[in-house]
């Protein structure tokens, strides 16, 4: 306990780390238990149709936000000059402006989107859900600038105070409506408890003078990315818009709320280690052998704690599903089981990315997510179509594995990281879901089927055990290789 107060106390870059990741861990899985008890608890109280009508909603929204995301937090933590008065100032103009472009966009196109779908309620439901759009443009740049500090604190109160807050409102009013309608109200509440608490927790007062200068250093830092969250977009949403066009909405909300329960761990960690690793690697980012080291590290640890859980799911999937939600939904065990091994696959990618926006080049991401994009369109449709709810998730994993090794190549080019030293970080992930796997064929045989916990049985104990070859002396030393 001494060792561990030691190193938290100080103003080094180990210590402000440790300091942040505690925070950011706590508020991340605060948020992320909460999303998944309300899931949990909502799945029980709705019909799929109302998951599936907000699958939708989100969509659109997001096929609207990327087309202009001009990356305003990165741009602020990334450039020198984020913490000045002048530029954040100038960098929330740009934000603001955009925003309500793109809200104005919106409340035009919902009518056609509602259209396109035969679905009048969409109309109305774009129309409030996505004030969100606005509220997220409108947050403080304050907020950036304490995350550009390593006062996570601050930024893990904001963002996920925030979210709590909305998705305790969003049960309560399911609770008396019973409707998609509290989805929408509680997502875009969600936005404008987190626009509040930036301005209550770091206080700023935009100005009407707006420094040229900045603007052209925020929107040179976008140039770089322009196009990315749009082609983001398409790898990540397209498996909603086709199964939405071509299914029910009770199909398309089954198969949401079963990807979901793959994203909940994973957008705890990216939420984590992006907002923890961004500042770190850009404070890092000339030093190529410091930066390859971090890099290494994250990847060996994220590669350990994802195996175990994608062999566990393969044998359990559809009790992880039949438990969480109910039977209904236990018949997208397949989609489940290749979501989370998309999740791990991304997960690993976004710390490469992370890279590449802390050097200042997000235009290497662009390729690597244009790749990804193309394989999508090309192959999730006629995928669906011949092989049902299982070919979305089956052509978004092509699409990963190609785009993953893409950016270990581009990242061999950029810091001279060596593929043998990529190659064995990951290994140890490999030994450990064989671990698991091992297991489950070798005790299957011999426990009964009859419930989740003895269905489940084998798999369980391979990761435990998995885990706790993981805590031993030789695996830890794996995880904090250095980079050659």
């Amino acid at each position: 306990m001494h060792l561990l107060l030691s190193k938290l106390r100080g103003d080094n870059l180990r210590a402000r780390l440790l300091r942040g990741g505690a925070w950011l861990g706590s508020g991340s899985f605060l948020e992320q238990a909460s999303r998944f008890g309300r899931n949990v608890f909502l799945t029980r109280l709705l019909m799929p149709e109302v998951f599936g009508t907000m699958a939708i909603v989100l969509s659109a929204g997001a096929a609207i936000d990327s087309f202009t995301e001009i990356g305003v937090r990165e741009a602020i933590i990334q450039n020198p000059r984020g913490r000045e008065r002048e530029f954040m100032n100038s960098a929330w103009w740009v934000s603001f402006a955009r925003a309500a472009a793109l809200y104005l966009l919106l409340f035009v196109s919902a009518p056609f989107i509602a259209a396109f779908y035969g679905n009048p309620q969409l109309k109305p439901l774009l129309r409030l859900a996505l004030v969100s759009l606005l509220l997220t443009g409108a947050t403080s740049p304050g907020a950036y600038a304490a995350m550009k500090d390593m006062r996570f604190k601050r930024w893990a109160a904001i963002t996920h105070g925030g979210a709590i807050a909305g998705v305790v409102l969003t049960v309560m009013l399911a609770v008396l409506w019973r409707s998609v309608w509290a989805l929408a109200i509680g997502f875009a509440a969600e936005n404008l408890f987190r626009c509040i608490l930036s301005y209550v927790i770091c206080p700023f007062l935009p100005r009407l003078a707006v420094s040229r200068e900045c603007v052209r250093e925020v929107l040179a830092f976008s140039r770089r990315a322009v196009g990315l969250p749009f082609l983001n977009f398409i790898f990540v949403r397209a498996d909603i818009f086709v199964i939405g066009k071509l299914f029910a909405p009770a199909m398309l909300g089954l198969y949401s709320m079963a990807i979901n329960v793959a994203q909940v761990p994973a957008s705890f960690l990216m939420n984590l280690l992006g907002q923890l690793l961004m500042p770190t690697f850009a404070q890092l980012q000339a030093d190529h052998r410091k930066l390859n080291d971090g890099l290494l590290r994250v990847t060996a640890l994220v590669a350990c704690l994802g195996a175990p859980v994608v062999a566990f799911a393969a044998f359990s999937g559809g009790q992880i599903l039949r438990l969480v939600y109910g039977p209904r939904y236990a018949a997208m065990a397949a989609p489940l089981v290749m979501g989370i091994f998309l999740v791990l696959i991304n997960v690993l990618n976004a710390q490469i990315t992370t890279v590449f926006y802390a050097k200042g080049t997000p235009n290497l991401h662009r390729r690597c997510v244009g790749i990804m994009a193309g394989i999508m369109v090309v192959l999730v449709y006629p995928s669906v179509k011949l092989f049902g709810m299982v070919g979305a998730p089956a052509a978004a994993l092509l699409a990963g594995l190609v785009g993953y090794a893409f950016q270990v190549a581009r990242l061999h080019r950029l810091t001279g990281l060596l593929f043998a030293d990529y190659a064995k970080a990951l290994a140890p992930a490999g030994l450990l879901g064989l671990c698991v796997v091992a297991v489950q064929l070798g005790l299957s045989p011999f426990v009964p089927a009859q419930s989740f916990l003895t269905a489940a049985l084998p798999a369980v104990i391979g990761c435990l055990l998995a885990y706790a070859m993981l805590l031993t002396k030789p695996m830890r030393k794996i995880i904090m290789l250095k980079a050659a």
